[in-house]
């Protein structure tokens, strides 16, 4: 029986979204409001499983683009990824079947559900990474050859193209310099593939894994449990640093919020620092100068006692927060994953340090019990 994703059940969504998105994929509240919205006007959307998938199916991911800081001040309609997602049907002459999530994170898990609902489509209960990641080309569907290009962006004046390029990073690169020139903020849709292609290159059920999130987190602060450790159990994860803000830095770059935090520890971390530093995400976090945990793995801000996620935009002086560590989907850590969202792809000169080696992992056959 497949499961309806309505106004009641956008609040887990959104909260278990953020949790994935470690820090990044735009601000979850603000997606909300948008799904709300259309949802209200137009309906639940269905969620569908790979399974569920034909092989001929027409899967499309429906995404913003940018640095999230801006989007709190630049609001989007919601008619946005509407637009981008008419014109790549145009550009391919195929019409979309099923709406996809590309990243787990923020406003990216809430913008598929506008598309859906306002097209009266189903999404796959699914993504393209099992969390969030800053640039186009670092999505599990490069890894299988999958193009993202034709590409099609648009912004909140209209203005709207389509890009034709040699491959995802390149789409990225031209993607990003144009997102800049409308703002720092655009819609986009890319990503076409079959019902056979999106079952090999996404990750299975993440929509579902946001929800029961939510719901745990949820249901551990109704209990007066703890909410962090409701996180860590769900996702085999492991606490990483437990401490108060002490500085950000903290700037957009090139159509990426850019920069990074210092933490002092309290409790059993006292006298421990935390250096955190980010692309839209956080990609490396640092205790008393050691490594602790990278990119691809997943490093999740957490406010302490709520377990409300913390967004890279979020951080401020002062903030108590809990630091959680997660194992992403294997595949990212295979030679192939790591090349394209590894350290050494942000420009780390290190090797990836996993969390939890040997532990649970996101995506696969855990996801799916």
């Amino acid at each position: 029986m497949r499961r309806l994703i309505g106004e009641g059940e956008l609040a887990d969504l959104a909260q278990g979204a953020a949790v994935l998105g470690t820090g990044g994929g735009g601000p979850p509240y603000l997606g909300m409001l948008l799904a709300r919205r259309a949802v209200h006007e137009c309906g639940p959307v269905s969620l569908v499983s790979l399974d569920e998938l034909a092989d001929d199916a027409c899967c499309a991911d429906v995404a913003m683009m940018g640095a999230p800081t801006v989007l709190l001040e630049k609001v989007p309609s919601g008619e946005e990824p509407l637009r981008a997602l008419e014109a790549l049907e145009r550009a391919h002459r195929r019409t979309v079947t099923h709406i996809v999530c590309g990243e787990a994170g923020g406003v990216n898990s809430m913008v598929p559900v506008v598309a859906a609902a306002r097209r009266g489509l189903p999404m796959v209960d699914a993504d393209g990474i099992g969390r969030a990641f800053p640039e186009l080309q670092m999505m599990m569907p490069t890894l299988y050859g999958i193009t993202a290009a034709p590409l099609a962006i648009t912004d909140e004046r209209g203005n709207t193209g389509v890009l034709r390029t040699v491959d995802n990073r390149w789409t990225e690169r031209i993607a990003r310099a144009i997102t800049v020139e409308l703002g720092c903020n655009a819609s986009i849709a890319s990503y076409l593939m079959t019902g056979a292609q999106a079952r090999q290159a996404l990750v299975p059920r993440t929509l579902t894994l946001c929800l029961e999130l939510g719901e745990a987190i949820r249901c551990a602060r109704a209990a007066h449990r703890d909410p962090v450790a409701a996180v860590i159990e769900r996702l085999g994860g492991r606490r990483l640093f437990h401490g108060r803000v002490t500085d950000v830095d903290r700037r957009t770059v090139f159509g990426f919020a850019r920069g990074h935090a210092l933490m002092r520890g309290v409790g059993e971390w006292a006298d421990t620092e935390l250096r955190l530093e980010f692309q839209n995400e956080h990609l490396v976090a640092r205790r008393d100068g050691e490594l602790v945990a990278s990119v691809p793995d997943l490093i999740i801000v957490l406010q302490e006692a709520t377990a409300e996620p913390v967004t890279t935009e979020e951080l401020r002086y002062g903030l108590r927060v809990e630091v959680v560590g997660a194992a992403c989907d294997p595949r990212w850590r295979s030679q192939a994953g790591l090349a394209v969202a590894g350290p050494r792809a942000f420009g780390y000169d290190h090797e990836f340090v996993p969390v939890a080696a040997g532990g649970p992992h996101l995506g696969g056959a855990s996801w799916r019990a």
